[in-house]
This record gives C-alpha cells, structure tokens and sequence, in this order.
C-alpha cells in the first residue's frame, strides 16, 4: 500500500495528482479523507487521479472532493493536472483535450509550466441544468435565507453548480442618497470577507435549492475589469482560489452588465485571468507552482 504522488498548488489551492497505474487497488472515500486531512495526511484540497484512458481526449480526469466525494470539474484542478501532464512529458506545448464528468476541456501550458490556459467550457443560469429547485428559469438576482440573513444570488454551472451572492458595493446596490428602505438594504448586503465566506458558505452549500449542493462565492465588483470573490467550495471548506468559482462568478458580473468580457478575479490566493465568449463560453489562465513528489505509506491509512 505504498504510492506515489505529486502535490502542486494553484494561488494556495492546493491538490495531490496520483496516477491510478501507481494505486495497488482502488482508492477508498476514507482513504481519500485520510490523504487530504492536514494533519493525518499528506494534506491538500483534492486528488486528480489520472491520466484514465478516454475516448475522445488525451485523457480522463477524476476528482475527488476532501470528504471523498467527487468534483465534476476544477479550473484549479484542471490547471494543476496540466502541468502534472506537462511535467510527466504526456504533452508539450500544444493544446489538448481532457474528459472530466463536467463535460470536455482543452488545455494548454505555457512558461516552462507555470502557466495553463483552461478552454472551460460554457456557463448556463438555466435551474435544470444547475440545478436549482423549482420551475425551469435563469436563477439571476434572486433571493435566499440562511442563517437569519438574506441574500441577493445568482447560480451558474460551468460543469459544476454556483451559487453567487451579491456583496457589498456592488452596481446593483442601492444609492446612498436613496430613501433609508434603500439605504438599509444596501447595508444589508455582506461584507465580502473570508468571516462572511465560512460562516454562510457551509448554509449555503447545503441549502434545499441545490439538491446536488453547490460551490459559493460572495462576489464584489471593483471596476469593468476586475472583481474579487471570497469562496466556499463544496466538500472543500474555505478555498484561497477556485478556477471554477473564478469563472462562475465572472461570467455573472458579465451577464448582469457590470464588467467587459476579460476580467481579472482577484481572491486571497493571487489572480485568475478570465475572458468570456460568445455564449459564455470562457477561457481560463492562472498560475501553477509544483509543490512535491513523494511516496505515500500504508500505515497512513492504519488508523
């Protein structure tokens, strides 16, 4: 039961890539808990296991969530698994396709590695295809309560679900010199913080809206090319930066009229370039730092 690994991080989001020819059977969701825990594990966000054969792309991708539970897709992830590849001498310079159950992306890597452009896919605010409960609609600025509080959201998927809640000081919030009612309701807008992310991101991750759960950002607007996102990822907890929520919560900014079509997502971890398409289609670029390579030992998994 030893194995090997690599570990790489994108702006502090961290995953361990394991190729499943290395993996003497396959891997457990108490396992995969054990591998990520920081202080029982090796430590991470996420595993990669790949490269897995595909029929239609240079490979497949799986990845799993902290709490074992599968990811249909991760810009971080995607990045990170690039440069592995890239690395490993499965690619080069040239694009390629990978197969992740979120659908189809291409990929490219630049700067001897430290670099990755991710060809996303594209982003729908359509509910059943989110999903959102209730009639099929674009969920665009509705409302939701937990926790004593509501918020003004959008939802998104791009391959996986997003819940985007408006922040504080955003265009759509009320003018100061409107009546007190909108005065109030633009103080009732959060504070776009890492406090606000992790004591509504778990409520709202959890929230009967989503049957498949979802990923959540708390979105501020800065200006028509930049925004800053706060996030809480779905079987993850609290993320420095998220490639997915980057694109998620750009393609909403775009949608709703307040940014241009290339947008810098600004969030603890450092930057994330996105530009949008036609039909929301969005291209990703952002950084990827190796970390590690290192063997995993079984009594890890002894208890």
């Amino acid at each position: 039961m030893q194995f090997a690994f690599a570990k790489y991080h994108a702006l502090g989001n961290d995953y361990i890539v394991i190729d499943p020819k290395d993996l003497p059977s396959p891997l457990t969701v108490e396992q995969v808990k054990t591998i990520c825990h920081r202080n029982f594990g090796v430590g991470s966000d996420g595993i990669l296991l790949g490269p897995l054969p595909a029929k239609d792309a240079k490979c497949a991708l799986k990845i799993y969530n902290p709490d074992g539970s599968e990811a249909e897709k991760s810009g971080n992830g995607l990045r990170i698994f690039s440069r592995y590849l890239w690395d490993r001498k499965i690619v080069g310079g040239e694009e390629f396709a990978i197969q992740t159950a979120g659908g189809l992306v291409r990929s490219t890597v630049f700067d001897g590695g430290k670099s990755v452009r991710v060809e996303m896919g594209r982003v729908s605010f359509w509910s059943d295809q989110i999903p959102v409960a209730g009639p099929r609609r674009e969920v665009l600025n509705e409302k939701i309560s937990v926790g004593g509080r509501e918020f003004t959201y959008c939802a998104a998927t791009i391959g996986n679900p997003h819940c985007v809640v408006v922040g504080r000081d955003t265009p759509c919030a009320p003018d100061s010199n409107l009546p007190e009612a909108a005065r109030a309701e633009r103080r009732a807008l959060p504070e776009i913080s890492a406090e606000t992310a992790r004591q509504f991101g778990p409520l709202l991750e959890t929230h009967m809206n989503f049957p498949n759960r979802t990923n959540v950002q708390f979105l501020k607007v800065l200006d028509r090319a930049n925004i800053q996102i706060e996030i809480w990822e779905r079987g993850a907890g609290y993320t420095l930066a998220s490639g997915s929520s980057s694109s998620a919560a750009a393609a909403v900014a775009h949608k709703l009229g307040w940014v241009d079509r290339n947008i810098s997502v600004h969030m603890p971890g450092g930057v994330i370039k996105i530009e949008i398409g036609d039909e929301f289609s969005i291209r990703m670029t952002g950084p990827v730092t190796k970390v590690a390579e290192g063997v995993m030992d079984k009594e890890m998994f002894a208890g």
